[in-house]
């Protein structure tokens, strides 16, 4: 008996084992193949949501899951909330309005479990939408020409007339000598200074011009300087002349486009026919008095610790010897700010009212652009006294300088490099920084720039004052950055800007809507839906921000790939506003992609903002 219950026994864990091996023969109920490999499944088309509260939303919208061994998985899907929601045929009905975090998982059969997350953000219920402002672009921008004009010799066939934004002088025949076609500013007052002029300009064919500063006061002809043969090319770029002034004067300034042969034995190197020259702006500085650089803090070459990174997004970077700053991954979403090199200041720490300056050389395998700020170390943004962009060819030297006059105190300042965008075709980067020097700017030099731009603009403008034309731009070279140019016009229904020369960074070239005395009034308790409708002449990346003015804390953060055929882009608000704010409209456009570009036109057929007041 004893050897029947033995054999017994003997043939149900025979049994056991058979059955254990048609699962997988992992003994745990899964099927995972004899060899013990498994492709782990995978969750598509997981998003964040909104709708919204006390009405269904479909969390399930999109979101398939699938693996290799066992094909669809998506019926496997689960999803739970927090705080807590009831899923009842794939949708839920959020209670009330707020955040509540998604957590999409699904377990293939050989046990492997996979998540992903989710928001979706339920809104307060409101009632149907209404156009709160749709734009006018019927009626241009006024235009100024700031006091420049242009003049024709007998012997040349030209004009020039503000248009598209711009100074456009259409030269048909440049007549026989460079004055034959001017663009002239007379009666440009002088003190004891030195003085700079840049004119930003393009030609539709490579041409010559003479810059001349002509001494109006002199009882013959005399000049205070000129600068001859400059060539003026498709791409957007400055003429500059610099000169001083040893008391009160007068200056007529001359651009001469008219007929210039630098070389009389190459009668074809030549002012062309038939060709426009495009001005988009002219920046005048005046500098005063003198200044010394007094360092209070110098490194040839950095400390390992006088570098630190920060890193998200999905990058990775960290300081890799002294003065070496490694990036191993760039971020696949995020921008300029997800990587960041910080340099010390070795404990200095910054005055309120005190004009610096620093300086330091950058060299990056693989290139870098980006952004220079002296922050608080802890506080960032909330605490920046200096804000600068720069941009540095692969395995280049470039020094970064800059000068500012502190707006607070900061105890813990430092130079923090904001790189977190990829080069083109980069996966990873070495940068190396040297050459350190940070101090105080000491003397009484002061420097006066007043920009001719030919789209009126500046306090007390018309344009500042009309609420149907709220807009304006601001580009790199504003602020004295290397790249970023750009002007606006309205035509035929349309509103344009072209960027004629892009910058590196996202805040190179800017198009604002509301600024100043003209703001973009938003009232309380309401959604906000801004619809757009909008093509390029070539295709061209876009940050798009609903801002309140003063400060950053966007209520709309997208971005748009605008391209040749007009798309509509909408966007909506998820918090409503406590009491009446005012916004920009904000529309960022600077990117190495960008300024690969040279120009790129951008045209709006309609912007509206609809309002979807609470209930």
């Amino acid at each position: 008996m004893k050897k029947i219950n033995k054999l017994l026994a003997l043939l149900l864990a025979v049994v056991m084992l058979l059955s254990l091996a048609a699962c997988g023969g992992s003994g745990e109920g899964t099927d995972k193949p004899a060899d013990g490999s498994n492709t782990k499944p995978e969750i598509k088309g997981v998003h964040d949501l909104t709708g919204e509260a006390g009405s269904e939303i479909d969390v399930f919208d999109g979101v398939t899951a699938s693996d290799a061994e066992d094909g669809d998985l998506s019926a496997m899907i689960s999803v739970e909330a927090s705080p807590a929601l009831e899923v009842k045929n794939g949708k839920v009905v959020p209670p009330t309005a707020g955040n509540y975090e998604l957590v999409y998982s699904v377990t293939d059969k050989a046990g492997e479990t996979v998540e992903e997350y989710a928001t979706l953000t339920a809104t307060r219920q409101t009632g149907e939408p209404t156009v709160l402002k749709q734009f006018d672009f019927s009626t241009a921008p006024v235009t100024d020409s700031c006091g420049w004009e242009t003049r024709v010799g007998e012997n040349a066939n030209a004009k020039g007339e503000l248009k598209q934004g711009a100074y456009v002088i259409e030269i048909t025949d440049p007549g026989q000598g460079d004055g034959d076609v001017q663009l002239a500013l007379p009666g440009f007052a002088l003190t004891k200074a030195d003085y700079k002029i840049k004119i930003w300009a393009k030609s539709t064919k490579d041409t010559y011009c003479h810059f001349l500063v002509r001494d109006e006061k002199a009882e013959e002809w005399a000049t205070y300087a000129g600068e001859f043969n400059v060539r003026i090319t498709p791409k957007m770029a400055p003429i500059e002349i610099n000169f001083s002034s040893e008391g009160e004067g007068s200056a007529e300034l001359l651009l001469n486009l008219g007929k210039i042969t630098p070389n009389p034995d190459n009668a074809e190197d030549t002012t062309p026919t038939d060709f426009a020259v495009t001005i988009d702006k002219i920046e005048l500085y005046e500098i005063t008095g003198d200044e010394t650089l007094a360092p209070v803090y110098e490194a040839a070459e950095l400390a390992a610790d006088a570098m630190t990174a920060e890193v998200g997004d999905g990058a990775e970077a960290s300081v890799t010897a002294p003065g070496e700053f490694t990036i191993s991954a760039y971020p696949s979403e995020g921008g300029v700010w997800s990587i960041k090199a910080n340099l010390g200041l070795n404990g200095e720490t910054i005055e309120n009212g005190v004009k610096y300056y620093y300086s330091f050389t950058i060299n990056a395998e693989n290139g870098v652009g980006g952004e220079a700020l002296v922050e608080s170390l802890a506080q960032y943004h909330e605490a920046r006294v200096n804000f600068n962009g720069f941009s540095a060819a692969a395995g280049e030297d470039v020094v970064i300088s800059s000068t500012f006059t502190a707006d607070r105190d900061i105890d813990d300042p430092v130079i923090r490099l904001q790189i977190g965008s990829a080069p083109e075709g980069a996966s990873s980067n070495k940068i190396v920084i040297k050459d350190l020097a940070f101090g105080k700017v000491e003397g009484d030099k002061e420097t006066k720039k007043t920009t001719h731009k030919f789209i009126a603009f500046g306090n007390g403008s018309p344009n500042e004052t009309n609420p149907d034309a709220p807009w304006t731009t601001f580009n790199g070279t504003d602020e004295e950055n290397e790249h970023g140019v750009g002007t606006i016009w309205a035509e035929d229904g349309s509103f344009f800007y072209r960027i004629d020369d892009g910058g590196t960074v996202d805040w190179h070239n800017k198009l604002i809507c509301g600024y100043r005395e003209n703001p973009l009034t938003l009232p309380a308790d309401s959604y906000f839906t801004v619809e757009i409708t909008v093509k390029a002449d070539k295709p061209v990346s876009c940050g798009f921000f609903l801002n309140p003015i003063g400060g950053w804390d966007p209520r709309i953060s997208e971005s748009m790939e605008i391209t040749t055929e007009e798309q509509t882009f909408s966007f909506t608000t998820t918090e409503t506003l406590i009491s009446d704010m005012d916004f920009e409209l904000l529309f960022q456009f600077g990117s190495e992609a960008t300024a690969a570009l040279d120009d790129v036109t951008i045209e709006f057929t309609n912007i509206t903002i609809y309002q979807m007041l609470v209930s």
